[in-house]
Formats: structure tokens, sequence, C-alpha cells
């Protein structure tokens, strides 16, 4: 149990790092007041332009792959009493959690997609690349970001079960959907009402 709560610490704590927030601030510009307030990737691009948000979408699917690949490891915990499928799990929330709910930003953060992302690429790669395919094909038939990723993370569990893979990462997959979706739940109102914005539009300023 110890070495769970270990690695559900040191994950939360580098999911935690707000990579879009700091940008922002290298550049002189709080995102948290631009665009939509987000500090996920696609509002930095839009306030700060595309290779700002591309370095951000790639750190916060960094911060997602890492403690994955940390806790995963078998040589880094040589007594470890716990599998690396339920360490890699746990570090793949934990990461999540970290990002929407930053200790640095007072437990504000961002809607998690990028940081799950990187966190699912290192558990489960077969069933995160079907849903990144997923996300590819609503993104171009929609243009509609939160719906792209909203169908992306709702197949990967999905497609972890399908394919097989360890109970604890299906559950994972679960939990990362829960917390992505609750996240986006003013997304969710703004689809239903039809007035979410389109890739190429920019959403009020808060």
């Amino acid at each position: 149990m110890s070495e769970l709560l270990g690695v559900a610490l040191i994950s939360y704590l580098i999911g935690s790092v707000p990579w879009g927030y700091l940008l922002g601030r290298w550049y002189g510009l709080d995102v948290r007041r631009s665009g939509s307030g987000n500090i996920g990737a696609t509002n930095v691009a839009r306030s700060l332009g595309r290779r700002v948000g591309l370095l951000t979408l790639a750190l916060d699917a960094a911060k997602g792959a890492l403690p994955v690949l940390l806790a995963a490891n078998a040589s880094l915990w040589p007594s470890a009493e716990t599998s690396p499928e339920t360490r890699a799990a746990i570090a793949a929330l934990g990461a999540v959690a970290g990002h929407v709910f930053s200790i640095f930003l007072r437990f504000q953060g961002g809607k998690g997609v990028a940081t799950a992302a990187g966190a699912l690429l290192a558990l489960a790669p077969g069933a995160a690349l079907i849903a990144l395919a997923v996300f590819a094909a609503l993104l171009l038939a929609k243009r509609i970001v939160s719906l792209a990723s909203l169908g992306a993370v709702a197949t990967a569990p999905v497609g972890m079960a399908l394919s097989g893979e360890p109970r604890a990462a299906v559950l994972a997959g679960v939990g990362v959907a829960a917390l992505i979706f609750v996240r986006h739940r003013d997304n969710l109102a703004r689809l239903r009402a039809g007035t979410e914005p389109r890739l190429d539009e920019r959403p009020r300023t808060r």
C-alpha cells in the first residue's frame, strides 16, 4: 500500500506542473485570463500561437507518460510488492489528477486531455492509438476539440478491455475518462446547445 501511495503522490506532483501557465508567464500572459481561461494546449495556441501551443501539448503529454513509465519499470522497484501493471495504472490516474487539480494553482488546472493521452500511450499503446484515431476523425469531421477529446477518452477504456489489457489498466482508463468528462461539463452544455466553438473560432474572453 505504501508503494502505491508513493506512486500516486509522485505522479500527482509531476502531473501538477502547469506547463501552459508557465509558458504563458514566460511570454508575459496569464492564460487563465485569456480566451477560454484554460491552461491547456488549445487555449495556449489561441492565445500565444501554434508553436507555443504545440510545446504545451508535448510537455503536458510527457508529464502524463513519464510517471507511468517510471512506475512500470521493475528495476526501479526491486523489492516491490505490487505489480508493474498496478503501479502504472495508479500513475496514470495520479498524473491526470495532478493536471486537473494542480497543487501549484490552488487545485485548479486544465482539462487533462494531453496529459491523459501521454499517460494512456505509456499504459496501453494499442488502445491509446485507437483513441487518437477517433480524436483525429472527429476533429476532421466536426472541428470541435472538446467533442473529439471526449470521443477519444470514451474509446480508450473500451479499447483496453477489448484488447485484453490488465484490469488495473482498464479501471485507470475509466477513471481518467471520468475526470475528463467532469472537467468538460461546461463544454458538454455548450455542445448540447450548439454553441461550442470550432477549432478556428475564438471563445469569449473571461
